[in-house]
């Protein structure tokens, strides 16, 4: 069976100008280097996002700083919850099995960063648990609601919110689908949906860590002054 599409996926993206299955029709936008986002199979963020400033708990109990713990690296941002029934896994399950096909050359270069949206449910345990069933490297972040629905907004993410309990006390959390990819200039100039392929990750993945830096026209705030 198909998996089921994200009811919240084609407004992933807040605030843009554009949901995000739109923007999968913007044109191409290149530059030097070989750097073509256009060529990936995300949609082309304009104008890129940069990497927010963020710290949260891991799995560990530890302070994780994301923008500096990052830095240097491709990383991948996505914000879900471990009792998620479609999308999270299928992301998660996706980007893992690019990871393991590339090797530990390419994987090294990549941080898969998990903010949970349902810290109530989602203890560090849990949390790391279900990571470790996907990559034992992926990193597992929690925080309170507001805390991660501010991050998520300043992102240009739409905040997550939580349904009404059934009766037998469950319930889901609504958030965006989508991984924010993070180069090398701290910026996010892909935003990619969850119906992206192993193989189109891995494809994705390797030419993510292969480029350097995109030109200066590219990055955030590029004509204002900088």
């Amino acid at each position: 069976m198909a998996p089921r599409a994200h009811p919240r996926e084609a407004a992933g993206l807040a605030g843009r100008g554009l949901p995000l299955l739109a923007l999968l029709a913007l044109g191409a936008c290149s530059g030097a280097g070989g750097w073509t986002p256009h060529d990936l199979g995300g949609a082309v963020i304009t104008p890129s996002i940069p990497k927010p400033d963020f710290t949260l708990t891991d799995t560990q109990g530890r302070p994780f700083d994301f923008r500096a713990r990052t830095h240097g690296k491709v990383a991948l941002l996505y914000f879900g919850y471990t009792h998620c029934p479609d999308v999270c896994p299928l992301q998660m399950s996706h980007i893992a099995a690019a990871l393991h096909r590339l090797g530990s050359e390419i994987a090294d270069e990549v941080v898969v960063v998990f903010v949970t949206v349902d810290s109530v449910r989602d203890t560090p345990a849990r949390l790391r648990e279900w990571l470790d069933a996907f990559d034992s490297s992926f990193v597992g972040l929690t925080g309170g609601l507001a805390r991660v629905n501010a991050i998520q907004t300043g992102t240009h993410i739409l905040a997550a919110s939580r349904a009404e309990p059934d009766g037998h006390g469950g319930y889901t959390m609504g958030h965006s689908a989508i991984v924010l990819a993070f180069t090398r200039d701290d910026s996010a100039h892909v935003a990619f949906p969850s119906q992206v392929t192993p193989d189109g990750w891995t494809t994705d993945i390797e030419r993510l860590v292969a480029v350097g830096p995109p030109p200066a026209s590219m990055r955030p705030g590029a004509g204002k002054g900088e």
